[in-house]
């Protein structure tokens, strides 16, 4: 039996007489959309007409109702925030390790864990300087894991000329190296250019979205422009 759907000659001549019934419209993705639009612009005419029909009594009523429906959905939503806050481990410190530790404390951290372990030596300046911002940082970040190696306890040779070394790891994979002083910015980096650092790889959750070093340069620029501006 021939398809009524079917581009032909004969079908068409059979529509026009009225035999069998018109082509049906294939349904697009362009078509669908339209539809849905179509659909959410009736919603919202009806809710309109709705309202325009209430006095101020009815509105103010109606206001509150969906107010308070917002702030329930708000207040679901945080709850369920904050449960899952409370789910992840908490650490808030710097944590020492040796190379035996590494895997366990580094690779095998865990489901949804950011770690970033500081490689160092003693008396290299920028390393205790980088220890001192990490103390800061664990505290502010308590569910990133913080941890801090002497380099040759976990990498026997590792080259001091590389130190200090970050590395960063996200559910047990490593996610960037900051090698050495000059990625770190030199001796005077700042607890704020380190957080942005670790802001850009994911590792914390920061409020620091622009780089606190341009920043800085920029109002440098700027006060020096004003003191030559005759």
């Amino acid at each position: 039996m021939q398809n009524p759907n079917e581009d032909t000659e004969w079908n068409d001549v059979l529509r026009a007489k009225g035999i069998i019934p018109p082509k049906e419209k294939e349904i697009t993705e362009d078509a669908i959309v339209s539809m849905l639009e179509d659909t959410i612009q009736q919603k919202q005419e009806a809710k309109e007409k709705q309202l325009s029909n209430l006095d101020l009594d009815e509105l103010e009523e109606l206001e509150d109702s969906e107010d308070e429906a917002v702030l329930l959905e708000y207040r679901r939503k945080r709850i369920a925030e904050m449960k899952q806050l409370a789910s992840k481990p908490r650490f808030g410190s710097v944590h020492e390790i040796s190379g035996q530790d590494y895997v366990q404390e580094v690779n095998n951290a865990g489901k949804d864990i950011w770690v970033v372990i500081h490689l160092y030596k003693q008396g290299i300046p920028l390393c205790a300087l980088l220890n001192q911002y990490l103390n800061e940082l664990s505290q502010k970040f308590p569910y990133t894991k913080f941890l801090k190696a002497v380099a040759q306890t976990c990498i026997p040779n590792f080259p001091e000329k590389n130190l200090p070394s970050m590395f960063v790891y996200f559910e047990g994979e490593l996610k960037k190296q900051i090698v050495g002083p000059l990625e770190f910015r030199g001796p005077n980096v700042t607890v704020q250019e380190l957080e942005f650092l670790l802001g850009q790889i994911g590792a914390v959750e920061t409020d620091i979205k622009k780089d606190p070093k341009k920043l800085i340069k920029d109002k440098m620029f700027s006060d020096l422009e004003e003191s030559m501006d005759w």
